[in-house]
């Protein structure tokens, strides 16, 4: 008889491990391709800039000037660093993070002198002040690379909690006890249908002890998310209404692992369990030009006014801005008995 596949998950606990079988994520300090980070380090140079103005300036009008004189050289120096960084950003994550940093500080010098060329180029400085701009823009370079460096370093603490909280659900006495008394249930009834539940767990368990990268399909968290649904589904039968409206075109879309999971679970928490009539959980995915749109709802009993601590929504919200910055939004909340997550993500 063929060992059940929810035993699958363990068998290599006592095996010899494998060597270099899941490569060390890679921390990129260079992800200079966000629009959020490119507006915030043109930003940042521009004030500044101001601040430099100031120092010297006699009224406001010579202010105005000394800081268009400024911009001139400093903002055609800072998209050059931000290009740069994002054009070359796969190189420059081969290296070591501590040559990766003084690559960084390094191109902000060659930024610096590009921008006091302009200035030369021009005839509105003269003499050009070769050596200030190059340390200039190395310093400034040094302090967008530390900021970059704190954003890469914030990924990873909520990436473990989402990956612990999972796991700790999965191997939760409640939900593993409900799922092997409906398979044990089914056994003799209907073994084709005890065995699929018996794989979603044991999917479930590998998807929650695997190691995952920076991001994930919604594809493949549609997938995951199918997998939850079907095993609630034998435990709450006809009490669980899914409907899927998904796009095809949308399952492209990076997402952080482990994201529409924790969703779906506070649907069926909020929805079917406190329900004695149970709730109706539609999940839709829609791609709008560059943008895609994941939407979960369910039916939420009227005397289910409170919806728990929200970590999981805080988790959720948290990851896609590391992940995507300002491209991401995040919507939730309740009306007129529905409770609806909203979330849009670049294409």
């Amino acid at each position: 008889m063929q060992e059940p596949q929810i035993l699958s998950v363990f068998h290599d606990a006592t095996a010899a491990p494998v060597k270099n079988a899941v490569p060390p994520p890679v921390v990129l300090v260079f992800d200079a391709c966000h629009v959020g980070v490119v507006l915030r380090a043109v930003l940042f140079v521009q004030a500044v800039m101001a601040v430099a103005a100031m120092f010297g300036a006699v009224n406001v009008l010579d202010w105005f000037t000394r800081l268009s004189l400024a911009t001139g050289a400093a903002l055609p120096a800072t998209l050059f660093w931000l290009i740069v960084a994002c054009v070359f950003k796969k190189v420059l994550a081969r290296l070591p993070h501590p040559l990766q940093q003084a690559a960084g500080i390094a191109l902000g010098a060659l930024a610096g002198l590009y921008g006091c060329a302009m200035l030369a180029w021009s005839g509105l400085q003269q003499p050009a002040p070769w050596w200030g701009s190059a340390f200039a823009g190395a310093m400034l370079a040094a302090v967008l690379v530390a900021a970059l460096v704190l954003r890469a370093k914030g990924k990873a603490p909520a990436a473990t909690t989402a990956r612990l909280a999972e796991l700790q659900a999965r191997i939760r006495p409640h939900f593993l006890f409900n799922t092997l008394n409906s398979a044990i249930a089914l056994v003799r009834a209907e073994p084709g249908k005890a065995e699929r539940l018996l794989e979603d767990l044991s999917d479930l368990f590998r998807h929650a002890l695997m190691e995952q990268g920076e991001s994930v399909t919604l594809a493949q968290e549609i997938a995951l998310a199918k997998a939850y649904l079907a095993i609630e589904q034998v435990r709450f039968g006809e009490r669980l209404r899914i409907v899927w409206a998904l796009d095809e075109a949308a399952g492209a879309a990076r997402l952080p692992p482990l994201l529409l999971q924790p969703l779906v679970e506070n649907a069926v928490k909020h929805g079917v369990e406190p329900s004695t009539s149970g709730a109706d959980i539609r999940v839709s995915t829609e791609r709008r030009g560059s943008r895609v749109v994941i939407k979960v709802s369910n039916t939420a009993p009227a005397a289910d006014s409170a919806r728990g601590n929200g970590l999981a929504l805080a988790n959720v919200s948290e990851r896609l801005s590391l992940l995507h910055d300002v491209q991401a939004q995040f919507q939730s909340g309740l009306k007129d008995g529905v409770y609806r997550v909203r979330i849009e993500v670049p294409a």
